[in-house]
């Protein structure tokens, strides 16, 4: 739900300005207001998970979450719907934050806790493939409420089964981390961050309103660390950033996802703008990477994470995204699906490798009382990433297209022209993505895993405990 609510909207806009009597500038608001609280929160829920307990911070996503989306259903006006979006965000941020910290406690032994990761980056690939074709099916078959009307049953079935399965634990306390000021730091900082780069295509990169808003969201970032350095009660404690595996897996994780949503994103607007399809096609055009990447990262990538270590199956799951994007750095105006796009669609499906080998890496150097921290970190470059991928490759394109119709080509030429340059830098971001990987990335020690143990080096057994 979190990540399918990100995209779903985007089909559903025109009919909802219609409606609701947005302005042209006011509409943005409908995807802003839901992704920079979501972003920019992330790191504060996740270790606000580790002091009061993540069931409870789970469970208190999920229902602020599940009313904001009751409330935006029943919007009557521009203003009432993006603060819904808004507190759907804050819900996003405070759920999503913890899951990670939740599995890796829950499933201590590798094997099960491979199977629990895939399920998990199965879910989310499936969010991030079908928003925006069930984003059409409702708002043709039903009307536009009810793309956030149908969050409520199923965010109340998810609380109902987590009071049941998930056990309850005790945080470590406010007192453990009851950073106030950090808090402040880092959750404007972030934020600030977000919203200018989902700006970048109206004022562009080097505005004021970009290079200013930049600087001070670097400034409070730097800020904040320097407080967690010299805090009692860190917010972050920064031993977490120690692991070469945390650091490089997040690092890793910003440059592979800017390329990988990015692609998802600019790949539709090439079927839709230069080959006439429309939102069904392109829907089912898409079909072979969602199912791809979700099978594989079902059915597959735990078995190989087990057989060759996350950090192998990481790098080949890279290589075949490059290759992805390299093909389609080489599309014609006239392509055939066939032809053109399905090889780079199956290609894609190496995301399927990619997204668990992430989150075991990136979740593989944290303490038990860091989880829910590690958890927040991960998910927070996970929206760094993707944000700052759609505005640099979509500002990129746009850019190239007007000069390419300025000096005389044709609409579908110079579209084309644009979404190739795209992906071209899609598949160098990928390309250093690739690079991190190899170089920072570490193999889990053979008696760990082996062992079981847990993330900070005790028995797994005592970790569940």
């Amino acid at each position: 739900m979190t990540i399918l609510d990100g995209s779903i909207v985007t089909v559903a806009m025109p009919a909802i300005q219609q409606d609701l009597g947005f302005s042209p500038a006011g509409l943005s608001w409908m995807v802003n207001a839901y992704l920079i609280p979501f972003g920019g929160l992330l790191l504060l829920a996740g270790r606000l998970g580790d002091l009061i307990g993540r069931r409870a911070m789970f469970l208190a996503g999920n229902a602020i979450f599940t009313a904001a989306s009751l409330l935006a259903g029943l919007a009557t006006g521009p203003g009432m719907l993006i603060a819904a979006r808004f507190l759907q965000g804050v819900g996003s941020a405070l759920a999503s934050a913890v899951v990670l910290g939740i599995l890796v406690t829950l499933f201590a032994a590798p094997a099960e806790r491979g199977k629990a990761i895939a399920i998990f980056s199965f879910t989310g690939a499936a969010g991030a493939s079908i928003g925006q074709v069930l984003g059409g099916v409702l708002t043709d078959g039903l009307s536009w409420p009810w793309i956030f009307l149908v969050n409520v049953p199923i965010g109340v079935a998810t609380m109902a089964l987590a009071l049941r399965a998930l056990p309850a634990d005790r945080g470590a306390g406010l007192r453990a981390g009851a950073d106030v000021l950090g808090a402040a730091l880092v959750t404007s900082g972030l934020m600030l961050g977000i919203y200018a780069v989902v700006k970048v295509e109206e004022h562009g990169w080097l505005s004021a309103h970009t290079l200013g808003l930049g600087a001070l969201s670097l400034g409070l970032l730097g800020a904040f660390t320097a407080r967690q350095a010299t805090a009692r009660t860190p917010l972050m404690p920064l031993r977490i950033l120690r692991s070469r595996n945390v650091v490089g897996a997040n690092l890793t994780q910003m440059l592979a996802l800017s390329g990988m949503f990015a692609f998802q994103v600019l790949v539709a607007l090439y079927m839709q703008r230069v080959l006439g399809y429309g939102a069904l096609e392109t829907g089912l055009a898409m079909l072979p990477a969602a199912v791809g990447i979700g099978s594989i990262s079902l059915f597959a990538s735990a078995r190989l994470a087990a057989r060759f270590g996350a950090r192998a199956v990481l790098v080949t799951g890279l290589a075949m995204l490059v290759a992805a994007m390299a093909l389609l750095s080489r599309t014609p105006v006239d392509a055939t699906y066939a032809v053109h796009l399905l090889p780079p669609m199956l290609l894609v499906s190496g995301g399927g490798l990619v997204l668990p080998a992430l989150a075991t890496l990136g979740m593989s150097g944290a303490r038990e009382s860091d989880a829910g921290l590690a958890s927040g970190l991960f998910n927070t470059t996970q929206q760094v990433g993707m944000a700052a991928g759609v505005a640099v490759l979509s500002t990129m394109a746009a850019g190239r297209t007007g000069e390419l119709l300025a000096s005389g080509a044709s609409q579908a030429a110079a579209l084309t022209g644009g979404y190739r340059l795209a992906f071209g830098i899609a598949a160098g971001l990928l390309v250093a993505g690739l690079a991190v990987a190899v170089t920072v990335l570490r193999r889990p020690a053979p008696a760990e895993a082996a062992e079981g143990n847990a993330p900070d080096g005790r028995p797994a057994a005592s970790a569940a405990r």
